[in-house]
């Protein structure tokens, strides 16, 4: 008795993956090995780059921090450790928007802890 081998399942798992890799160059997006081994490394960037978006917008929130800080003569880690000293429990998130956006916002607070 001949081997019995699902052709639907196996033909649907490579057109999933190929639909997937549709806007590639090249091999990357027909030829099945090449564009499974580039849709799985993808993954592998997606994952990482997830980590490394949040440690990037970390870094730009502390660059507009420091630029208004040194707009109203502190730097950075003078700011940061007097809003620690006074007890003002705010992100740096908020805090940066607050200097780009309402800088008036972020000069009150400044003065509050200066």
């Amino acid at each position: 008795m001949p081997r019995s081998v699902n052709h639907v399942a196996s033909r649907a798992k490579r057109k999933r993956i190929l639909k997937l890799t549709r806007g590639y160059f090249g091999a990357r997006k027909n030829v099945w090995t090449v564009a499974k081994n580039t849709w799985e490394k993808g993954l592998t960037y997606a994952y990482r780059d997830r980590k490394n978006k949040k440690r990037s917008f970390r870094a730009l929130w502390i660059q507009r921090i420091n630029a208004a800080a040194r707009m109203e003569g502190m730097s950075y880690s003078q700011l940061m450790g007097a809003l620690h000293k006074a007890g003002v429990e705010i992100n740096r998130k908020v805090l940066a928007d607050l200097a780009m956006n309402h800088f008036e916002a972020f000069q009150a607070i400044v003065a509050k802890v200066k």
